[in-house]
């Protein structure tokens, strides 16, 4: 085959990558809000269960209430209860007579509240079934456009198998020369981290107490104060290196979680499994919300979801743990240092390094965010 046509069909199946995730993560968000619709129910019926509970009750209290003035012999009451033609039209009448007791009007009162309950847990039941249905319907729909899109996928790489097989050769040694760069450079991290740490215990150790001030010095005019820095802000749809200003925007606190880079790295070389959030397989938005998961934290497994996580950062102002976004939120990895970051790419490949100046990636970045 020719190396134009190669490079055509490789294009084709770059595009076809592309739109495949935006379909999983249709996909990872439908399964998101469907967790939400569960636990919805979940929390209707039992509420629903409860409610009929005390309205059985509260009618059961009221039958013996009844039962007590028959046997009473209070014609009265008894005459205006037993023209009742239904539930409702009792309830009205023995809460409009003038002789009920108190504990009466408080049984009727519960009844009523307990029946308008029955009434509006079911109608929240039903229209939960009814957003399962339709959520059901969407995660059905983005698994048949995978699973066709996955398909042809297949069927281009069959026809250009060869060249392939020599491109993932490459891009294994590439690999393993970014691995071997990350983990010096988070080692030198760590290194610097522990021997500034070191450093500042000494300092603290031996410096003197501090003098109390003069008077003079109590009276000296104070230093000015320096002003506060002002950061941009990336907009979504705008590429890398182009960033909005913002005057109102202020620099990000520092990174909390530049740990999620050591824990990231233990997964390179995992397959990509669309859906996936295990060390059996991930998928983009996967990979951050289990890697995040090691440090304590819960975090959506959708990328729509996770841009509005944290604050935002420009691209100068990244630190290793920060989350990276591309192709209109259709892709997101965890930036590591040195302009490269980790991700789950798309399917037929594994958790890899990346560099952030990258043709694709610089030309679809969206944006980054900071977990605080």
């Amino acid at each position: 085959m020719k190396k134009a046509e190669v490079a055509h069909v490789l294009a084709q199946i770059d595009g076809l990558d592309a739109s495949l995730e935006h379909a999983v993560e249709a996909y990872d968000s439908a399964t998101q809000r469907l967790g939400a619709i569960e636990h919805e129910q979940s929390i209707n019926r039992n509420e629903l269960s409860i409610a009929r509970q005390n309205l059985k009750r509260q009618q059961s209290r009221l039958a013996n209430r009844l039962v007590a003035l028959y046997t009473s012999g209070d014609s009265s009451t008894l005459g205006v209860i037993l023209g009742a033609t239904s539930l409702d039209d009792l309830l009205s009448r023995v809460d409009t007579v003038n002789r009920v007791s108190d504990e009466d009007a408080r049984v009727v009162k519960e009844i009523k509240h307990f029946k308008r309950t029955v009434t509006r847990q079911k109608q929240l039941l039903a229209h939960a079934h009814e957003s399962q249905a339709q959520v059901v319907s969407e995660r059905a729909a983005a698994k048949a456009s995978i699973d066709q899109q996955l398909a042809e996928r297949r069927q281009l790489a069959a026809s250009i198998r060869s060249e392939i097989v020599r491109l993932e050769a490459e891009e294994r040694a590439r690999q393993e020369r970014l691995r071997r760069e990350a983990e010096a450079r988070l080692a030198e991290q760590q290194r610097a981290a522990a021997a500034a740490a070191l450093q500042a215990a000494t300092a603290a150790a031996v410096s003197p107490p501090a003098a109390a001030p003069t008077p003079e010095a109590s009276t000296s005019a104070a230093p000015a104060t320096a002003p506060t820095p002002v950061a941009t802000i990336a907009s979504p749809s705008e590429s890398v290196g182009v960033v909005a200003s913002t005057p109102e925007a202020t620099v990000a606190p520092p990174s909390q979680y530049g740990g999620a880079v050591g824990i990231a790295m233990q997964y390179l070389g995992t397959p990509y499994v669309w859906g996936g959030a295990s060390p059996g397989g991930f998928d983009c938005s996967g990979l951050v919300v289990y890697v995040y998961a090691q440090l304590g934290l819960s975090l959506p497994h959708y990328t729509g979801a996770l841009w509005n996580v944290g604050t935002p950062v420009t691209q100068d102002q990244l630190e290793p743990g920060d989350l990276v976004f591309f192709n209109g939120l259709g892709h997101m990895g965890i930036y590591i240092g040195g302009g490269q970051f980790i991700h789950a790419p798309h399917t037929g490949d594994v958790v890899k390094i990346s560099n952030l100046s990258d043709s694709w990636y610089a030309a679809t970045y969206d944006g980054a965010r900071r977990i605080l």
